[in-house]
């Protein structure tokens, strides 16, 4: 399956194959990104179905891949979620049954009008006897969506995942950056993207919070169109390409990476005042914004925590189509689109 994340500015894509290699167990086959027009995506949700279809399409071109099963995301912000307990030796059957029959205690809209699966945890840990089953649901409308514009684009969608769980998946990876694999810690990894910061929490490598925030790299866009007469597509091509004046970085870049630090500290300090938790012992920056050089130190200097860039890459190897420089700076935001990718070998 291919991953496509789909974002508030851009598609991305991702095409992942196993290898027989223990040092490198995956290979990237294909990878592309393409930009979305402005407002397709509106607080990631797809306002433009058309407009979100023929970018897949195109991107789907761009990166070359043959393959027409994709797994997709919503956004946690989109997804209701919930642990429930049902007693052990029931059948998935009598689970989904159970499930259907109790969902409307745990969902605000009507059950004709979400989709809704769940997962079997495990055991229970206060009572041996019961299953911890997790519960999942999302207004019909986001998946619909989601799957209209991959059927326009020629794609089936497979999977519709939660965003937070795709990242989750994709941490695996990045753990082999982390001393001891990140076993036992506590890992915040803050996703700044293009209009909103996720922060998700996790040890024991299970998601233990996540919020998002409105917060990402369009600000530094829209500054440098205002400070430099440019419109908002050449700022964006600024931004990333360069060519700035020389008071760019000192005057637009620096306060922005400020912003940044103080955006992900306060994000850790919501986490902190709502668990019984005080400190993380790394940080992974993730997100288009952690590629702007330098903003991992700032933010360790700044938070005294640890803090690395996302590479969900390190360990794999790449096909001779895909550009190993294009695919190192855009590493950090494909981290959802890692995770989604990683669905095939489920």
């Amino acid at each position: 399956m291919l991953g496509l994340d789909i974002s508030s500015t851009a598609v991305k894509l991702l095409e992942l194959s196993k290898t027989a290699s223990r040092s490198t167990p995956y290979r990237v086959q294909a990878y592309a990104v393409e930009p979305l027009k402005a407002n397709s995506v509106v607080e990631k949700n797809i306002a433009d179905v058309e407009a979100v279809g023929e970018a897949i399409k195109n991107v789907v071109r761009r990166s070359g891949s043959k393959v027409k099963l994709a797994a997709v995301a919503v956004s946690g912000s989109a997804v209701i979620t919930k642990v429930i307990n049902m007693r052990t030796g029931m059948s998935e059957r009598e689970i989904e049954d159970q499930i259907q029959v109790e969902a409307d205690q745990y969902i605000p809209y009507p059950l004709e009008e979400v989709n809704l699966d769940f997962e079997v945890l495990g055991p229970s840990e206060k009572d041996e006897e019961m299953l911890e089953v997790l519960l999942a649901a999302s207004r019909s409308e986001n998946i619909e969506n989601r799957v209209a514009a991959l059927e326009i684009a020629g794609l089936k969608a497979t999977v519709v995942d939660v965003e937070a769980y795709a990242v989750e998946r994709a941490f695996g990876l990045v753990a082999q950056q982390l001393p001891n694999y990140g076993d036992d810690q506590t890992i915040a990894i803050a996703d700044v993207g293009a209009t909103n910061t996720t922060l998700t929490v996790i040890h024991g490598n299970s998601i233990i919070y996540t919020r998002e925030q409105n917060f990402g790299g369009k600000q530094l866009t829209e500054e440098i169109q205002r400070r430099y007469g440019l419109s908002y597509e050449e700022a964006g091509m600024a931004k990333r390409q360069g060519g700035l004046p020389d008071n760019y970085a000192p005057e637009v870049l620096s306060p922005f990476k400020e912003a940044m630090a103080q955006q992900v500290n306060r994000s850790l300090q919501f986490f902190f005042s709502s668990s019984a938790y005080n400190t993380v012992d790394h940080v992974i920056l993730a997100g288009g914004c952690a590629s702007i050089p330098g903003v991992d130190e700032l933010l360790e200097e700044k938070m005294d925590i640890p803090t690395i860039i996302a590479n969900p890459f390190a360990k794999m190897s790449v096909s001779s189509n895909v550009k190993a420089q294009s695919l190192a700076n855009d590493a950090p935001a494909l981290m959802t689109s890692c995770g989604l990718a990683l669905r095939s070998f489920d």
